[in-house]
Parts: C-alpha cells; structure tokens; sequence
C-alpha cells in the first residue's frame, strides 16, 4: 500500500472515530420558571422571532439541524451555542439581578440595531433567522419597553 493510501486511510478512520464522540444536546424541551417569559411582557410576535433567530444559540432549547450530528461541525456548533448562551440565556433570564436584566435588554435592542444578532455566519443556513426592517424595530421596541418597565 502506497504512502499516500495510508495516509487517506488514517483520515478516514480517524474520520469515523470523532463520530463516536458526540456533544451533549442543548434541549430541555420544558419553559423554565427562569424563562424571560415569566419576567416580562413578551408579545406572541417578538416570542415567534425570538424562537426563529435567537433561541437555538440563547436559549436551553436548541432545534439541531442534520448537520450537527457530524463532528467535528457538532462541535464548532456546541462551542457557539455555549458562547451564545453565556452571553445571554433567554431560559435563565429570570435568575438574573434586575440591573442585569435591564443591561441585557439594551444590549438586545443594541445588537439588533447594530445589526451584530443574528450571526451572518447562522443566517447563511438558517434563512428565516434573518429579520426584516419591520421584525428589527419590533424587538427593538420590545427590548426597550420591556426594560422600561423592569425600572419601575
């Protein structure tokens, strides 16, 4: 066998090893008394948007795609759904100091004005994360009163 088959080989099976080793899944499948949802006024609009664009990367309830079955994409998958998640988690929103919550509202309406959220790199596959004009200014709007109303 020449070198070069050998070499084909080893990637191969190295291949199908890193199969066999799978990420833990980010599905709870349950809202949780932390859920954002318990804490503010989330219309069933900005609710339907958020579910669309931001859950599967900050939120404990992640709809994997085919795809994140295959390693080593499951992995680079699970790292940004831990980066995701440790900067915003829609499921522990509640357990949050009221300051926190407040300062991750604005930061909410900022990212979408920004237009730093949704990740380009998820909107390439996921095309109904990408927000029209009108999706935008309702979060915004959201984001806005519903850190209002935690200041009073």
């Amino acid at each position: 066998m020449s070198r070069l088959k050998k070499i084909l080989l080893a990637i191969f099976i190295g291949f199908v090893a890193i199969q066999f080793v799978q990420p833990a899944r980010n599905t709870n499948g349950q809202v949780l008394a932390t859920d954002i949802t318990t804490v503010v006024s989330v219309p069933d609009s900005v609710h339907t948007i958020l579910k669309e664009a931001c859950y599967d990367c900050h939120s404990n309830n992640t709809n994997y795609p085919f795809y994140a079955y295959i390693q080593p994409i499951g992995w680079l998958l699970n790292k940004h759904i831990q980066d995701g998640k440790s900067q915003l988690n829609f499921s522990d929103f509640g357990s949050l100091s009221k300051r926190r919550q407040e300062s991750k509202l604005k930061s909410i309406a900022n990212q979408i004005k920004d237009e730093a959220m949704p990740l380009p790199a998820y909107t390439i596959l996921h095309k109904n994360a990408i927000l029209a004009k009108a999706e935008k200014d309702l979060i915004i709007s959201w984001a806005n009163t519903a850190k209002d109303s935690l200041s009073q």
